[in-house]
């Protein structure tokens, strides 16, 4: 039987504002990926998100971002790498100080700067420098194919290997950026029928109509998506029709 983890940025409200739908959402996921307070979040968010997400027995992982929450760390940020390392650790620790056991079980970066870690092998290096100063046992979700599987890898990291159910493909397998029509994926059926093709082919038609290889260890829907609860509720249906097991990694 096939088996696929299924994965979400989660934790990301801040303050009186309200994003997602985190409640309903983490019952029906297996990993979740946790605003650290940079891009989003806050302590009371945190330890809220970390708790229920124990409670359902879904993995926890740290979302590090940039420290950008007017533009909820989608801008890159020109800092040293060195910084990032910082960052990326410091973040990480912040989380995990929730956590019932101090430990986290992935971690996985956020927008602009998971986006710039697929295709810049300096800063994915940076990244997994501050991710193996906490945690050298941390499983780093990676934009597949992209740099920052290569950079765990010479680190020694463990890797999970990520596609988007809800974000549209450039043929050199990076994501449409979110300033282009058709980025993001909306109906439910079409996200989980093309997650399917995705899971047994191994790869997405790009935006463009070019074949794209992938390596699909984890699934994610992003929390902030509109429909991200319809959008999971269907994933899991549809998947386990298909007979796919939804684990974690």
């Amino acid at each position: 039987m096939l088996k696929i983890d299924l994965n979400s940025d989660l934790g990301e409200s801040y303050g009186r504002y309200h994003i997602g739908k985190d409640d309903q959402v983490i019952p029906l996921i297996t990993s979740a990926n946790i605003a650290c307070g940079y891009h989003a979040g806050d302590p009371d968010v945190i330890a809220k998100t970390v708790a229920t997400a124990e409670e359902n027995h879904v993995g926890v992982g740290a979302h590090p971002g940039f420290p950008d929450l007017d533009g909820f760390g989608r801008r890159k940020m020109d800092m040293s790498l060195d910084s990032v390392s910082h960052m990326v650790t410091y973040q990480i620790a912040a989380l995990a100080g929730f956590t019932s056991n101090h430990k986290l079980h992935h971690v996985k970066p956020h927008g602009a700067l998971y986006n710039a870690a697929g295709k810049d092998l300096n800063l994915a290096l940076a990244i997994c420098r501050g991710i193996k100063e906490f945690d050298p046992n941390l499983t780093v979700y990676a934009l597949s194919n992209g740099k920052l599987v290569e950079a765990a890898k010479q680190l020694g990291l463990p890797v999970a290997q990520e596609v988007f159910a809800d974000r549209n493909y450039e043929a050199d397998g990076s994501l449409v950026s979110r300033k282009k029509p058709n980025a993001v994926l909306t109906d439910p059926e079409v996200v989980a029928k093309r997650t399917v093709e995705m899971i047994k082919n191994q790869a997405v038609t790009a935006i463009t109509g070019e074949t794209v290889p992938l390596t699909v260890n984890s699934i994610c829907v992003h929390g902030d998506n509109d429909a991200a609860l319809q959008i999971v509720s269907q994933l899991h249906k549809t998947l386990n029709n298909e007979q796919i097991d939804v684990a974690t990694y």
